[in-house]
């Protein structure tokens, strides 16, 4: 094969060093651009930063109840580790995955709208609904943004019949007013449920503008799911009490009316020896030993129905109580200021290597 026929390869590396340094000279003559576009980045992050509302997040955690081997214990500790969950062969069907489930859920949110709330500076003492539908601060732009929609819904309100108000003015969780969603939405997502499937331990955080509402709504959420918890793992046995508890008082009754019917007899025929009188005396103390008979039963089975709801009904450990927190988790006004210098510097160097060189190339292109 002749020299001429050979196949060129990549340019040497003398070539692509001359790019590069080509590449830098660019840079190096466009660094007051770059150095602008950081700085003004820099101002406006800095803007930006301190228009954010402080948020300050609170949270707890709390240890998982010690349940009974399973006959796959062995299995599921080790699906655990894995973090697989095989489930349970036991009555509970409520497993701390659902636990972000319940606190998101119409219902529960709902429960929290009337939660009395008091800021740090005590200059707000409210429920939880009017709090986050009317004391919420937000960034200078979201004004100026949201301004011309409120003007437009209001102009076009003065040529609506305003809706009358309907039901005595409860919640339904059937049928929400528009406000009540959004406030509902905005409460659950400020409100967050992680577990751990290794160790099970749950762990609850509330983000509020205020760091004392913070703290004490944490609590409040989380005694509010530890009832619920409470209520559903003890809804059939207590149900079962209830019943017992009735059929116990009925059981008592009949007791004491076949023993005052045994008494009255016996009191207005002592000196009858008829052996009518007998038979009736002993079948009335025969009603009366049945009656005590089903009254010393109800009672045993109402203390039992008493001990198994004490026995199911769970017990949490809280590992990490709720406290006011001292710094706010948002914003980040340093990754905030990063970011923004980071976006300046990229765009300003693509604008000096790329960008420029293609928009003069564009001007220069002859046109028909």
């Amino acid at each position: 094969m002749s020299p001429n026929n050979e196949i060129k390869t990549t340019p040497p590396a003398e070539e692509q060093e001359i790019d590069l340094i080509e590449l830098a000279q660019k840079m190096w003559a466009g660094k007051k651009l770059i150095f602008k576009s950081c700085a003004v980045a820099l101002l406006v992050g800095i803007v930006v930063a301190f228009s954010i509302p402080k948020e300050y997040s609170t949270s707890v955690k709390l240890a998982p109840e010690t349940a009974s081997k399973s006959p796959g214990g062995n299995a599921s500790a080790l699906a655990a580790l894995a973090g697989i969950n095989l489930g349970s062969s036991g009555e509970d069907a409520l497993s701390p995955e659902l636990y972000p489930d319940i606190i998101s859920s119409t219902p529960f949110l709902l429960e929290l709208f009337d939660v009395k709330v008091t800021n740090q500076q005590g200059s707000i003492n409210t429920t939880l609904y009017n709090y986050l539908n009317d004391d919420q601060k937000s960034p200078w732009w979201g004004t100026v943004v949201s301004a011309p929609f409120k003007v437009l819904g209001w102009t076009v309100s003065l040529f609506k019949d305003t809706p009358k108000a309907s039901g005595d003015g409860k919640l339904n969780a059937f049928q929400l007013t528009k406000e009540e969603a959004a406030v509902a939405q905005a409460l659950s997502s400020r409100i967050s449920v992680s577990v751990d499937k290794k160790s099970g331990v749950t762990t609850l955080a509330v983000t509020m503008q205020d760091p004392l509402i913070s703290a004490a709504l944490t609590d409040t959420v989380m005694r509010s799911l530890q009832n619920y918890i409470t209520n559903y793992r003890t809804n059939k046995a207590r149900h079962d009490l209830a019943f017992t508890e009735k059929l116990y008082k009925e059981a008592e009754q009949n007791y004491y009316t076949a023993q005052k019917r045994y008494a009255n007899y016996f009191d207005g025929n002592r000196d009858v020896v008829l052996q009518s009188y007998r038979i009736e005396q002993e079948r009335l103390l025969n009603e009366m030993n049945l009656a005590y008979g089903v009254y010393n039963q109800m009672a045993q089975q109402l203390q039992l129905s008493k001990a198994k709801v004490q026995e199911i009904t769970p017990a949490y450990t809280v590992v990490q109580p709720a406290t006011v927190p001292l710094k706010p988790a948002k914003p980040n006004k340093i990754m905030i200021l990063i970011g923004f210098i980071f976006l300046a510097g990229v765009g300003s160097v693509g604008w000096i290597l790329f960008l420029k060189d293609l928009l003069s190339s564009w001007k220069k292109q002859p046109t028909n």
